[in-house]
């Protein structure tokens, strides 16, 4: 999966991300960056709304665990469990969030528990970023539902 491919899959499947204008920078192994500017995601104080900035962050470390399971030929359903977000600094213009896994994820377990279980759950983390220095900090429990149980 390109970083084109995957950002039309976001824009045909979550309709938030194209409403959002959230472009996909980098997709790699390791990590997905997305980006989205001010304008469709700004508050009365003219920053931006912090439903948006999780937004990204979420949708960031939903797609590193949509393309990782993909990469390996796992079809599955992918839902959000609990989530918190925190934030270190107002944002007034265009930012960025950029996920990885949890410190103590294990990858090869939530995929070894997601054949064998059909379900797999791990953690995500991911940072939001506005020139040159974090702007939040996300942290995410996500499930994977073999896609012949759901």
């Amino acid at each position: 999966m390109t970083e084109g491919e995957l950002q039309l899959y976001l824009h045909e499947h979550i309709p938030l991300s194209r409403a959002m204008q959230v472009e996909v920078v980098a997709l790699q192994e390791e990590s997905v960056i997305l980006r989205a500017p001010l304008a469709p995601n700004i508050n009365h104080r003219e920053t931006v709304f912090g439903g948006s900035a999780s937004a990204l962050a979420i949708l960031a470390a939903w797609s590193l665990v949509h393309t990782r399971l993909a990469r390996e030929g796992i079809a599955s359903r992918i839902v959000i469990q609990s989530n918190s977000m925190h934030y270190d600094a107002p944002i007034s213009g265009t930012f960025s969030a950029r996920s990885q896994l949890a410190v103590g994820a294990n990858w090869g377990r939530f995929t070894e528990m997601l054949k064998r279980k059909g379900r797999g759950r791990i953690e995500i983390s991911a940072v939001l970023d506005f020139e040159e220095g974090i702007a939040g900090r996300f942290s995410g429990e996500f499930v994977a539902l073999d896609a012949i149980s759901v």
